[in-house]
């Protein structure tokens, strides 16, 4: 699986070719295609693999933080990509630009589904502390993941904007904004 990310990031699915990623491996083509079939499927199980491994890595940094809001950094700081050259995001890019049957599109649909609803229990926990306002939660989600995502395009894409501040720290200083208790604005 790591093998395959990192080819993924360096040609890019277009390019990608199964030998490429064997030949990465360590092993021949036909074990990978035993696997895994088709390239399409390789590239799904890859991402359901690297959403796996980062989400039991963010549940453990969530784990020691001591309210929401230092979960909801934690959160944002696994969202966005930590730099260009991310191998995990350009999977996801790479991965969401394909042309999926019905089982694909339930894959993808389960793995962007299991983001908002981890964002949604760290509003749900503030919410009932009172750390953070009465919003919405499935609207404050969508608004949420798609202004993450929309940043995590422009740090993908290397935009000059971000020189000055980091692209975590203006979007922790948005959604904190939002959802600052009204007593506290």
């Amino acid at each position: 699986m790591r093998a395959a990310i990192s080819v993924i990031a360096e040609k890019g699915t277009a390019a990608l070719r199964m030998s490429d990623i064997a030949a990465r491996a360590g092993m021949s083509t036909g074990h990978i295609l035993y696997h895994f079939g088709k390239k399409d499927r390789l590239l799904l199980e890859v991402l359901a693999w690297s959403q796996a491994d980062l989400w039991t890595r963010f549940q453990q940094a969530a784990d020691q933080a001591a309210s929401p809001a230092e979960k909801l950094d934690v959160f944002v700081r696994f969202y966005l990509p930590r730099d260009q050259g991310d191998e995990r995001y350009a999977l996801w890019t790479q991965v969401l630009a394909q042309r999926h049957d019905e089982v694909g599109r339930q894959i993808l649909t389960e793995l962007l589904d299991g983001w908002d609803e981890r964002l949604e229990a760290i509003l749900r926990e503030g919410r009932n502390r009172g750390d953070f306002a009465d919003v919405d939660l499935r609207e404050f989600t969508i608004r949420a993941v798609a202004m993450l995502s929309g940043l995590s395009e422009d740090v993908m894409f290397g935009r000059p904007r971000w020189q000055h501040t980091s692209a975590h720290a203006f979007a922790l200083s948005a959604l904190q904004r939002e959802l600052r208790p009204t007593d506290q604005r």
